[in-house]
């Protein structure tokens, strides 16, 4: 099946940037996010079978979120400056390697996703996201498919299709954003519904459909301290259920025909020679690392000294 491989690349780089120790090129530039990327994304591209590649990105920029709600995801911790510093070499590496990337003003690069997500459903191709942020489970269906590392930061990596979702979280893709309503979400600094958990809110869900549902149906819950949390926490969930939505329509222009991949282009063999990646260089275009000289301990006739 033809198949688009979608990367959620700033989640990458910071996975690949902390899951590897530090290391530097010949002119001390820090370089193990770039070369944890460039690994991974090779691995990835063989085991997907992928016949189309695109790597989506977060931009400086505010988003429509953060204008939205002015503490979202302000608990993070500033970036490191050695891991900021290698996001333009993951971008020159993809520019190199021949393979597209995608970024928006204004949007995260999960909305970018999901734009793409729904254009490559229109052309009946399957497509496979790696990425470990649950935002994007929303968007699983019978030809969208997730694949999350789980340790350190490629190996052991589950594919999520939709039964894998509903044993997650209890609730089918299409339901997540409800659930994130009434949950919150510590990691972008929403809190949801305060009181209700995980087990509350799959059982309104289940029984009401969506966060919309549960409050035009309030009469008809019998727990009165569930129904008095989930009048108190309404505007806190309606929040919630907006930021937690994806957002398809970005304004961006692309086309996923471009996104077609064969093979890298010869322009990274002299990326990854400036950096000095040799084992990445033979990795990715099957070349043969030169070998080791070894030194025979004993020489067949002793009159004869020879060192190979």
């Amino acid at each position: 099946m033809t198949t688009l491989l979608i990367i959620d690349g700033h989640a990458l780089i910071h996975r690949a940037y902390h899951a590897l120790p530090d290391f530097l090129s010949k002119d001390k530039t820090p370089t193990n996010a770039l070369y944890g990327f460039a690994s991974v994304l090779h691995r990835v591209i063989k085991e997907t079978s992928a016949t189309h590649v695109v790597v989506c990105f977060d931009t400086a920029a505010a988003t429509f979120r953060d204008k939205l709600f002015k503490e979202y995801r302000t608990q993070r911790p500033e970036t490191d400056k050695e891991l900021i510093s290698q996001f333009p070499l993951v971008k020159d590496f993809l520019d190199a390697a021949g393979i597209q990337r995608l970024e928006k003003d204004g949007f995260e690069a999960d909305d970018v996703i999901a734009a793409v997500t729904h254009q490559a459903e229109t052309k009946e191709l399957r497509s496979v996201i790696l990425t470990g942020d649950k935002d994007i489970f929303q968007l699983i269906n019978d030809k969208v498919f997730i694949l999350t590392p789980q340790l350190g930061y490629v190996k052991n990596g589950k594919l999520y299709d939709r039964d894998a979702v509903i044993d997650k979280f209890g609730v089918p893709p299409e339901q997540v954003a409800d659930y994130k309503a009434l949950v919150g979400d510590p990691s972008d600094n929403y809190k949801g519904v305060a009181g209700i958990g995980p087990k509350a809110a799959v059982e309104l869900i289940k029984q009401f459909g969506s966060v919309e549902s549960i409050y035009k149906n309030l009469d008809k819950i019998t727990n009165e301290k569930v129904r008095q949390k989930l009048l108190a926490g309404e505007a806190d969930a309606e929040m919630a259920k907006t930021l937690a939505v994806l957002e398809t329509n970005v304004g961006l222009d692309f086309d996923i025909d471009t996104m077609v991949f064969n093979h890298y282009n010869e322009a990274l063999k002299a990326f990854f020679d400036k950096y000095s990646f040799k084992s990445l260089k033979a990795r990715f275009f099957k070349e043969e690392l030169p070998k080791p000289i070894t030194i025979k301990k004993e020489a067949k006739n002793k009159e004869q000294l020879g060192l190979f």
